[in-house]
């Protein structure tokens, strides 16, 4: 018996298979169906290149141009935003990226210098310096369509999660949302069911507008490029959004979306005050970035930028170390892919420590700070 389900949206056709309950046979069947697309191409550019089957192949992967959408803040260029340019590595062809901000010109300098990209797409106004999507899209979307990409990538952040969507919309394609891998320019996998079952996604559209997880493509090397840089389109739209202000919340502690080190805190521990009292010296002494539980924010012991899981941030440190989380799927979904994860909980079968690599049952109260002098010492 098998056990499969296919979902049509628009032309993207979605496959769901849990690989357990599919006969072999089966999924060579799958497989060889996925990579026809591929193949039927690939037959007619030998037939107009000719019988050497090299130049063929080569043909195909000048027709693959991905544009990389990269992100900057305050004139720096965030590195994290770089995995699009490993996800177009992979992806094969000429590799473009694309910034927008007032004073771009360091910004687009620095991302000049890094490996695997050809050309830096740059425009410089201010009405794209805080990634408001009502401004950005349709600037994208011009600069798409004078460059003829195949592919436009960006990670699955707030920004790109805002952005792409609109691209795709303005574009009339269906877009790939947070995929971890990609068989080939038509095909990408992707996580559902907070990462219980994976979606093997193939898009017919012309122009695939992807957005990538980042713990899944790390970042391309900042240093070992030499791309060109070129003005892009503005089409200078005057939009009806205008940016007021922020508040955000300042911290010296590493970024917990690409920190090597997290340590997180659950609602055992029973309040704000004692999460700070517990968890920040323990952050300190491992100099990690400090995450928490969707419980433990919405009782208010940590802000909403610290949430991870499901609904909060994807992370994959080298040390994922928590107190207090009992382990819920959706906390899972955000952290199951670290490196090594260390658990510390009062009962002893939570489900934390199924996934756990290391785990200490006791009272967070008493083993927190323990460890948190020996490690300074």
């Amino acid at each position: 018996m098998s056990l499969g389900l296919k979902r049509h949206a628009s032309d993207v056709h979605q496959q769901f298979s849990l690989s357990n309950f599919v006969p072999p046979n089966f999924r060579t069947m799958l497989s060889r169906a996925g990579h026809s697309i591929l193949r039927q191409a690939r037959t007619q550019l030998r037939t107009q290149a000719g019988p050497t089957p090299v130049a063929s192949l080569s043909a195909l992967a000048r027709l693959l141009s991905s544009l990389a959408v990269l992100e900057q803040r305050e004139g720096k260029l965030n590195h994290g935003s770089l995995g699009a340019v490993t996800a177009a590595q992979k992806l094969g062809g000429s590799i473009t990226a694309f910034i927008a901000g007032s004073n771009i010109k360091s910004v687009a300098e620095e991302a000049a210098k890094v490996a695997g990209i050809e050309k830096i797409i740059a425009v410089d106004n201010s009405a794209y310096d805080k990634g408001l999507p009502e401004n950005y899209a349709p600037l994208l979307v011009e600069n798409i369509k004078k460059g003829g990409f195949t592919h436009i990538i960006a990670g699955h952040t707030a920004f790109g999660k805002n952005l792409m969507p609109r691209v795709a919309a303005l574009l009339d394609v269906q877009q790939v949302s947070d995929i971890t891998g990609i068989e080939n320019e038509n095909t990408f996998v992707r996580p559902i069911y907070a990462g219980n079952a994976i979606a093997t996604v193939e898009s017919s559209d012309e122009i695939k507008i992807i957005t990538i997880r980042g713990t899944a493509f790390a970042a391309a090397a900042a240093e070992g490029g030499s791309a060109s840089i070129e003005e892009g389109v503005d089409p200078k739209i005057e939009s009806q959004t205008e940016w007021v202000s922020e508040d955000l919340a300042k911290s010296d502690r590493p970024d917990l979306a690409t920190a090597g080190k997290v340590v997180s805190g659950g609602r055992g521990l029973k309040s704000k005050e004692e999460f700070d009292r517990i968890m920040l010296p323990l952050a300190d002494a491992l100099g990690a970035a400090i995450g928490a539980s969707r419980a433990a924010v919405d009782s208010g012991y940590a802000d909403n930028s610290l949430q991870v899981g499901q609904t909060g941030k994807v992370v994959a440190p080298q040390l994922y170390l928590c107190a207090g989380i009992s382990g819920a799927i959706q906390h899972l979904a955000g952290m199951k892919d670290s490196k090594v994860i260390a658990a510390i909980n009062k009962d002893a079968d939570a489900p934390i420590f199924q996934v756990a690599d290391v785990g200490l049952v006791g009272d967070l109260f008493d083993k927190v700070p323990e460890l948190t002098e020996k490690l300074k010492k």
